[in-house]
């Protein structure tokens, strides 16, 4: 069964790695622009399935897993900040308030799809221009959502962290997805990874 991840991402084509399991990367390049009205949830479960039918229909029989992650703030969608003053604007926000991270995943063989989202709830630290401007400096999380790379130094910025699943803040819950590719026949515990290759 080929397993394909259709997604640009390093952060989820790294954390797909740890599972042993070749795979191949495709780029679904589709237009993510939230419906009016959209609600975040329901925008990142949306986009984890466009981009994974998207992939799947130009490689039928494979095994496709799309994954999307949408930030709230205070009942509102969070972009990628996209360079420093956006990004210092977001944690300057966030200062001793919450984040909740949505990270969608589907899994499609392109008859059978199943769906998940997965809820993170982040407490941000009261911050400090210096800490902030600190943070910003050292790890430039400009392409991340909500400005915040938890994997690294962005864990400094948590006061606490809630959720199932302790990957689906990096955006690919690793947990959710082991399920999902089993009810598919694919258990990674059973699976030995032989020569693994990226697509472009």
């Amino acid at each position: 069964m080929r397993l394909i991840l259709a997604s640009s991402s390093p952060y989820r084509r790294q954390l797909l790695d740890r599972l042993g399991v070749p795979f191949t990367v495709q780029s679904p390049d589709i237009d993510e622009t939230p419906r009016p009205g959209e609600a975040p949830p329901d925008l990142a479960i949306r986009l984890s399935q466009t981009k994974a039918d998207r992939i799947v229909q130009i490689n039928p029989g494979a095994l496709v897993v799309g994954a999307d992650q949408v930030a709230v703030f205070d009942g509102h969608p969070l972009g990628k900040p996209g360079n420093f003053a956006h990004a210092y604007a977001q944690l300057q926000q966030f200062s001793g308030k919450m984040v909740v991270f949505h990270s969608a995943l589907c899994v499609t063989d392109g008859t059978h799809s199943e769906v998940r989202d997965i809820v993170t709830e982040c407490q941000f630290q009261a911050l400090t221009h210096a800490q902030i401007e600190h943070y910003l400096h050292t790890e430039q999380p400009y392409d991340t959502a909500g400005s915040a790379k938890a994997e690294g130094l962005g864990i400094a910025l948590m006061r606490s962290m809630r959720s199932d699943d302790p990957t689906a803040i990096i955006g690919l819950p690793l947990i959710a997805l082991c399920e999902m590719l089993r009810s598919f026949g694919l258990d990674p515990l059973l699976t030995h990874r032989s020569t693994l290759h990226y697509a472009p």
